[in-house]
Order: C-alpha cells, then structure tokens, then sequence
C-alpha cells in the first residue's frame, strides 16, 4: 500500500518533504525536472513560484540540479510554442531569481524534440515524451489538483501524462475527443474561428446560422472549447473521455518508464477551480483550500486527492464534486486504467504531519 502523506498548512511544505523524504528519489548530479505547469496568462489558479522554490532548493540540497519544465500545448494560446511559452513563465514568476531553477521546454524549440518510448499497452505501443523530461535523471511532478471539462480532474497523472506528451502525443490522446456546437447559446463572436490551428470552423454566413464544423478536419485539440466564453461548444462525448483519460495514463506510464525509484509527485488541494489551468480565466473554487500531499505513487496521490476533496463541505454538493459538474464523465476511470497498467495503486495509506 503506498503513502501519501499530507499537511494542512500550505508553509509546511519544505516539512512535508521531509517527513515523505521525496528527495530520495535524487542522487547526486541528478539533473532534475520540475514538472509544473507556468499558468495560461489570465488564469491565477496555478502552484506560485515561491512552491517551486522550496522544491528546487530541496533538490540542491540533495546536490541535484533543477530545472522547470512543461511541453508546449496543442491549442493556439500562448503556450503554443517555446519561445512564448518561456515568456509566459517569465511573466508568471517562474525567474530563476524567484526560483532558483531554470526553465527548459520539455519537447524543444518546435516541438519536435521527442522520445519515441515503448509501453505496448491497449492503445499506444509507444508514446511521444519531450527530451527534456525523458532524459532527466530524476523527476518531481508539482501538480495544482483540479476539475477538468474532459477528463473529471486534473492531478499527478494528467500533469505528467499530457504535460509530457509532445504535441504530436497531445494529438493521439486527444484524437477521440470532436465538439458540437450549441446554435442557442452561439453569439458569432468567432472566437472559435480565430483560434481553430486546423481552420476546421467556419464562420456564419448570416445572422440566423451559428458556425459550423467540420469534423473531418478537426483534430480534437479542444481550443475551440477552452475559448468560447458562452459554453456554446461542448465535446460530441460516446466514449471520448473514457478514451482520452486511458490514453493520459499510458503517456504517463510512458514518461515514468525509466524513473523507476527516480520520480515523486506533489499535489497542491489549493485554488480547487472547477477547469484546467489553461483557461484564460479562473471560476470560483469548487471547495475550500486543503492542503499539500506527496507519495511517490502517482495513483495514489491523486486519488487521495480526489477523496479530500469529495470529503469536504465546498460550493459544488454531492459526494462526487467532479460528477456534479460533469455529470457524463467518470474521472476515476484515469486511476482504474493507471492501475491495472502498473503505474500505481489506488489503495493508500494517508499520513498527516
């Protein structure tokens, strides 16, 4: 049974460590990736700079070298390609002044800079994880656990699995995903429009139609869902998160692969908004702020993560928080596939500082 261990108090971090000894899993020399997520530019929900400082300092003390990372994103945004994508961490804090770690864009210039990795599971043989990330002596995932529109939630698993993912491996996992569009709540602000990097939308072409698209293009990249402000665009879902969120867990098995003893994960419950961090903007909180947790299981954190947060009294009720604000997805089924494909367990045993 794995430990997860968990403080309440958000300056307890740098204990936290320590009591889970995370910095096990460095040796010295280690070049260490930090794997965070910079923040869309809007969105405030995202694990600040001074977090990633205690971890990177925790690192050099365990005598390995940090460095920031995350992939560029499929979606046009302003993570889309490395050079904004540094910038955006710029502007959000992550200096190596602030932090004391650099930045490094885990799949490279344009993208292209991958590691073919094989897992020959159900539905990858081999997955595309950024350089950056693969060819780390060592890893610490640094996840904001929250709600997703996709796959329930996002935790440990998404973090490394997407966020490692080259955005040729984002256009496998996202390849079953195909929106639809609501002509009721449609205003033909073509917002959509502009943003689509596969031109698969079409503007009205008059005032009574909405826009329209064309599935065959389109490669479920879900832009045009993150964009539109008037949740007029929703996913075609059939079995489409079931899907993708399998799909998540195998990159993720493939950016593990050759950690082994060599990786760690800590949760932030904090900021618990109900969508991704790369929406331009932040909803209330879906409940109140938590804590901290830390394991070297990546299974086992985010489902501890998960029952925190249906345990607490918070602004959406039930006792699936992430069921009542999505009620067609199922977002244990990313744990359930993680496990039976060996990535962790969800059994735990959760130890409080």
């Amino acid at each position: 049974m794995a430990k997860v261990f968990f403080t309440k108090d958000l300056e307890k971090l740098d204990r936290l460590i320590d009591k889970s000894e995370l910095m096990k899993a460095i040796g010295k020399g280690d070049e260490v990736a930090l794997k965070i997520h910079f923040g869309e530019p809007g969105n405030k929900a995202f694990v600040k700079p001074q977090y990633a400082r205690i971890v990177a300092d925790k690192v050099k003390r365990a005598k390995g070298r940090p460095f920031l990372t995350d992939s560029n994103v499929l979606y046009h945004g302003q993570r889309d390609y490395t050079v904004k994508h540094l910038m955006v961490a710029h502007n959000h804090g992550f200096t190596v002044e602030a932090t004391g770690a650099p930045v490094i864009i885990a799949d490279g210039i344009h993208s292209r800079d991958y590691v073919k990795v094989e897992i020959d599971k159900k539905h990858f043989k081999e997955v595309y994880i950024g350089s950056a990330g693969y060819y780390a002596d060592s890893m610490i995932a640094i996840t904001h656990f929250k709600g997703h529109e996709v796959t329930g939630f996002g935790g440990a698993i998404k973090n490394i699995g997407m966020g490692l993912g080259s955005r040729a491996g984002k256009q496998q996992m996202h390849a079953d995903v195909k929106p639809e569009v609501n002509e009721k709540k449609c205003t033909n602000c073509n917002v959509c429009v502009d943003n689509c990097p596969v031109n698969a939308i079409s503007p009205s072409k008059d005032a009574i139609h909405r826009v329209s698209i064309n599935l065959d293009k389109c490669i479920g990249c879900a832009e045009c869902i993150v964009m539109c402000r008037f949740d007029a665009i929703a996913i075609q879902w059939s079995e489409a998160t079931d899907l993708i969120q399998e799909k998540i867990a195998e990159y993720a098995l493939g950016a593990a692969k050759n950690k082994a003893d060599k990786i760690a994960y800590i949760n932030f419950l904090t900021d618990i908004s109900p969508n991704c961090d790369c929406y331009p903007f932040n909803d209330k909180p879906i409940a109140p702020n938590i804590g901290i947790l830390a394991s070297f299981d990546a299974v086992a954190i985010d489902q501890a993560s998960y029952d925190l947060v249906n345990k607490v009294e918070g602004r959406i009720d039930g006792p699936d928080k992430f069921r009542t604000l999505y009620p067609t997805v199922d977002s244990t089924i990313q744990l359930k596939h993680a496990e039976e494909i060996g990535l962790g367990s969800r059994e735990y045993e959760l130890v409080s500082l």
